[in-house]
């Protein structure tokens, strides 16, 4: 046999294991360039854990490059509230103070001042006011100090005090020595968690059994595939107190002394409390099939209204033309992850991009009931012939090598 030929069956072997097991649509989109897309859990279900295997073809069958963006539980966001100055007075060779009207409802203890750079220590004296007349102290005494900035004009400096709702405060300077500094501006940074949508993923069926004897409540959940899941959160209806240890866990396997032998592998512990909301953030899970374990003690069982699970949503940026077809392809082992130039780019790119979504999601499923309607490359009874017919190529290339060698 021609190495050719031989190589040829190769090929044939490791085609019939090289198949994706699902694929899907992007719906069309209206302008040409970056799109950000959700991943729906169908996609990431059908997936590696990791997204490896996870492909964009284009209408001829090119591979479209892109990166994948990870979204957090919670956002941290910083805006700048500016104040207003009322005044700013200078005494020559003494002192300097400048009023800032406070417009917050709320009671603060500090402020950040923007001071163009200058290289002097200050001493600085804080007190607050409801009517700029009559004045409290705050703040004795205190220091501002590496005023001077390499890069920029100007420093940002927060200076703290005890919490108060005056309406105005007054910082009096010490200039005896040097010479006023300049405040450009004055205000508060708002910090602000937001807390990100999460994908509901909803199980195909959950049975509940109440363990009498070892006073524990067993809940079985299963979905229609393997699942993220992120978030889990219960709904309790009865009783009005409660505090239960729970845990959730997978049946796993072993061996042991040549047997094959099934435990319960722990994933995480968290607690049921009435004075919470019952919503745990957890180690992500990738699992069909979960148990959740909840100890009662001597107690009653916990009257459970819903129990729902949630994943961290991910993304792909990729470039898209309009009005073009892309066909999605997941699901293949053999895949390792690919290496794209444009991942190299994800942090100078834009997070507010136009979104495109996913649509016509198939499994291509291996089971009894659609091997009649699948094409006979991609039977069971193929795949081996070819392995067989590889193997005997095998030994019959080797034979001839061998047979060549002892002709030398």
């Amino acid at each position: 046999m021609k190495p050719n030929k031989f190589l040829f069956l190769l090929f044939l072997v490791n085609f019939s294991f090289a198949q994706y097991n699902t694929t899907a649509k992007i719906k069309a989109v209206t302008s040409t360039g970056l799109n950000k897309i959700v991943l729906p859990p169908a996609i990431r279900s059908a997936s590696k854990e990791d997204l490896s295997d996870f492909r964009i073809f284009d209408s001829k069958g090119i591979e479209v490059p892109y990166f994948v963006v990870r979204n957090e539980k919670e956002t941290l966001s910083n805006s700048f509230e500016e104040y207003s100055i009322v005044s700013k007075t200078v005494v020559p060779n003494k002192s300097s103070s400048i009023i800032i009207a406070n417009p917050s409802t709320q009671s603060i203890n500090q402020i950040s001042l923007f001071i163009a750079n200058s290289d002097v220590v200050k001493t600085y004296n804080i007190s607050g006011s409801n009517d700029q007349k009559e004045w409290f102290g705050l703040s004795n005494a205190q220091k501002l100090y590496d005023l001077n900035s390499t890069d920029k004009t100007n420093v940002i400096k927060t200076i703290s005090f005890p919490l108060s709702s005056y309406q105005f405060l007054k910082i009096d300077f010490d200039d005896k020595k040097t010479l006023p500094i300049n405040i450009l501006k004055a205000g508060n940074y708002n910090h602000q968690v937001k807390t990100n949508s999460l994908q509901e993923i909803v199980p195909k069926s959950s049975s509940v059994t109440q363990l009498t004897s070892e006073k524990k409540t067993k809940i079985h959940i299963v979905f229609d595939a393997p699942q993220i899941i992120d978030q889990i959160a219960f709904d309790i209806s009865k009783p009005a107190f409660y505090k239960r240890d729970a845990t959730i866990y997978k049946n796993a396997t072993r061996k042991v002394k040549r047997k094959i032998e099934t435990y319960e592998e722990n994933i995480t512990y968290f607690e049921l409390n009435s004075d919470t909301k019952n919503t745990f953030n957890v180690p992500q899970i990738f699992e069909k099939e979960i148990y959740i374990s909840i100890d009662n003690q001597d107690n009653p069982a916990l009257n459970i209204a819903e129990i729902k699970f949630y994943q961290i949503p991910v993304s792909i940026v990729a470039s898209l033309n309009a009005n073009e077809n892309y066909t999605i392809k997941t699901g293949n082992n053999n895949l390792n992850e690919p290496q794209y130039d444009l991942s190299n780019f994800k942090n100078s790119i834009s997070a507010n991009l136009p979104e495109a979504s996913i649509s016509e999601i198939k499994q291509i499923a291996s089971t009894d009931t659609t091997i009649q309607n699948k094409s006979f490359w991609q039977q069971s009874w193929f795949m081996w012939m070819c392995i067989i017919i590889g193997g005997i190529a095998i030994l019959y290339f080797t034979a001839s090598l061998v047979k060549d060698m002892k002709k030398e």
